[in-house]
């Protein structure tokens, strides 16, 4: 498949110069992303092929800055929306183009198909929010793994023993209950990647099995893109 960004991409860049893959993983917080992403590494560099890793919030630019910002809880929701796209954006020219220009195959933790979902729900504009992440790339593979509300909830408290203030919608609630605004809030989320599913072409996965087993459907697709 030849490469092509969304939209405008970023200016006088040469996209036939790309013969690296990209693959994005997207989901919820407790989805079992990041345990899919170290799998599909595994599994390609075990095949062969040189991989790198790439995650919202880690551009040189703003990566540091974000998430510091994140703790104090104040940010609007268009703020975070471009804050987030300048992370995006900075990753995307710094990291994953020139990645993949170098031949390698680029497993991302998430993707723009995120700050779409958490901004569309959040009262921002899809039209605008869309416009905003027309720079990105076409992924070559994406894959979305979906777990039920209650699910997320627990493996969360599991591993950090609470749930954070951004992903329960704790900024767009009237209530004070963290549980139950989690689970409105990823039921929210959860049809927003529905709705993007076709526009996207995602591989919706359910990600209620443990991890070995959902790998056991992602390695074939993964494996067959490399062929």
């Amino acid at each position: 498949m030849a490469k092509k960004f969304y939209g405008v991409g970023i200016p006088e860049f040469d996209v036939s110069a790309l013969t690296g893959k990209l693959i994005v993983v997207e989901g919820c917080d407790g989805a079992g992303r990041s345990t899919q992403v170290s799998l599909i590494k595994n599994s390609l560099e075990h095949s062969g092929f040189p991989v790198t890793e790439v995650q919202m919030k880690q551009s040189e630019l703003v990566g540091k800055e974000l998430i510091e910002i994140m703790k104090g809880n104040v940010l609007t929701p268009q703020t975070m929306s471009l804050l987030y796209m300048t992370d995006f954006a900075d990753l995307l020219e710094n990291s994953i183009l020139p990645a993949l220009k170098a031949g390698f195959v680029v497993v991302s933790d998430r993707y723009i198909y995120t700050i779409i979902a958490r901004h569309v729900v959040r009262g921002i504009d899809q039209t605008w929010l869309k416009n905003i992440c027309s720079v990105a790339l076409v992924p070559d593979l994406v894959i979305y793994l979906n777990a039920k509300p209650q699910t997320l909830a627990e493996r969360i408290f599991h591993k950090y023993g609470t749930l954070n203030y951004w992903e329960s919608g704790m900024d767009i609630s009237t209530k004070n209950d963290v549980f139950e605004n989690f689970i409105s809030y990823q039921k929210l989320l959860h049809k927003q990647f529905l709705q993007m599913s076709k526009e996207y072409k995602f591989i919706s996965l359910s990600s209620e099995a443990e991890p070995m087993e959902v790998f056991s459907y992602i390695e074939p697709l993964v494996l067959k893109l490399m062929k």
